[in-house]
């Protein structure tokens, strides 16, 4: 493993913990040469979904994209990386559970945003508005309305 530090390829690992689910081991790592610490993840290795994306083409599934997506979303929100990584983690699941060789962006977006849409309603209405290509602000206040009647319909203020 490279150090992200100096690039040192020797490092030796200091504490290893699997996740709750069991689906991945968090490791922390110490570089020979600059004794700089940092933590990689290692995951179970799926066949490759393919994403199709809206116009037809197809790209392999990166999680990465997932993360980067909501972590724009989250910005300034009370919301960790841990918190993006295990939702992250839980989409990945259930696509492997469902989908054999592909999936449709939309499937994965839709996901995105309920899962988003159940931690913090900020980071919902920023990442819809991305996602659905909203034109103006009528766009944000019917999505601000529809979240406003789902809370009336759950009984809260």
């Amino acid at each position: 493993m490279k150090c992200p530090a100096c690039a040192y390829k020797e490092t030796k690992v200091i504490d290893s913990r699997m996740n709750a689910e069991g689906t991945s081991i968090r490791r922390r790592r110490e570089c020979l040469k600059c004794f700089k610490r940092f933590t990689t993840h290692e995951y179970i290795e799926h066949v490759s979904l393919m994403v199709v994306k809206k116009d037809g083409r197809r790209q392999a599934y990166d999680r990465a994209r997932i993360i980067n997506g909501m972590i724009k979303a989250c910005e300034k929100r009370p919301i960790g990386m841990v918190q993006i990584e295990n939702i992250a983690m839980e989409i990945e699941r259930e696509l492997q559970k469902r989908y054999d060789r592909e999936v449709d962006s939309a499937v994965i977006g839709e996901q995105i945003m309920e899962k988003l849409y159940g931690l913090d309603e900020v980071a919902y209405v920023r990442f819809a508005s991305v996602y659905r290509q909203f034109r103006d602000v009528s766009h944000f206040m019917d999505e601000i309305k529809g979240i406003l009647e789902r809370e009336k319909v759950k009984g809260r203020p």
